[in-house]
């Protein structure tokens, strides 16, 4: 199990989901809604670490 921090922008948003970009790359993730911060926009920078997504500021 990779348990690295990773850093991802936040491409769009399309309903329950979030099309995430990784800083390292040319295509996307898409991740459920409901595990990422509420606030998050598009344009948005998550750091996954620990099996969690947070804002970064």
């Amino acid at each position: 199990m990779d348990l690295s921090t990773k850093y991802y922008v936040v491409e769009s948003i399309d309903g329950d989901y979030a099309h995430l970009r990784e800083d390292d790359s040319d295509g996307d993730k898409l991740v459920a809604r409901a595990l990422l911060p509420s606030e998050i926009m598009e344009g948005t920078k998550l750091k996954y670490e620990m099996l969690q997504y947070e804002i970064m500021e």
